[in-house]
């Protein structure tokens, strides 16, 4: 997970028990972050200081170890309605606030089998 606010980072890890999540709230070391844990999938905030979402999404696919990642953008830019129909550079994208059950859903849809 990487967001750059950390109570959004430290409520998913509440909410979440089941998952092991990594959070990282410096997007500029978010690519190291990622090298270490190796992810099974990233939750990627579309907004923040220093370095966007759409950039670190691209240097993640330049990784070799990170380019098959599923990656899925959460953001305050989209409504729920528009974030259920558009993607942002081919990754799913889900709307802030999201409930529980939605980011459980798209979190299971996206996980590799």
């Amino acid at each position: 997970m990487v967001d750059d606010e950390a109570g959004f980072t430290s409520l998913l890890r509440v909410v979440l028990p089941v998952y092991e999540i990594r959070a990282e709230n410096d997007p500029t070391r978010a690519l190291a972050t990622a090298l270490e844990f190796k992810p099974d999938l990233i939750l990627l905030d579309f907004i923040m200081p220093e370095l966007d979402g759409g950039t670190l999404a691209a240097r993640f696919g330049e990784e070799p170890l990170l380019r098959f990642v599923p990656i899925v953008f959460l953001t305050a830019i989209l409504t729920g309605q528009e974030a259920e129909t558009k993607t942002i550079d081919g990754h799913p994208c889900l709307a802030k606030p999201i409930s529980k059950e939605r980011l459980v859903a798209c979190i299971n849809e996206h996980l590799p089998i």
